[in-house]
């Protein structure tokens, strides 16, 4: 049984809910998402040792989740010596 559409529209839905809510946390998980359900329908190596076992499935995408999220708080996160400035305080009227 091949289950990869299921992991590319849960990716697709958690890329439209990382629009609907910027918390920086959906994408990583949508990209994630994406990226197995490509592994599954491409058949590259990890394809069969995850074939028939949901643990296995959810390890790859967590795998994969927390390397796109890495990857995208290194090049879209605060850089080094980069400080946030606050112009007003919440208390101000």
């Amino acid at each position: 049984m091949s289950v990869w559409w299921i992991w590319v529209i849960a990716g697709c839905a958690l890329g439209i809910l990382e629009i609907l809510a910027p918390a920086f946390v959906f994408l990583g998980f949508a990209i994630g998402a994406v990226l197995t359900g490509l592994i599954e329908w491409l058949g590259i190596p990890p394809a069969d040792w995850m074939a028939g076992s949901w643990p296995r499935h959810l390890l790859v995408f967590a795998v994969l989740s927390l390397v796109a999220w890495v990857v995208l708080r290194a090049v879209f996160g605060l850089k080094r010596g980069q400080v946030k400035v606050w112009n007003h305080d919440i208390n101000d009227n």
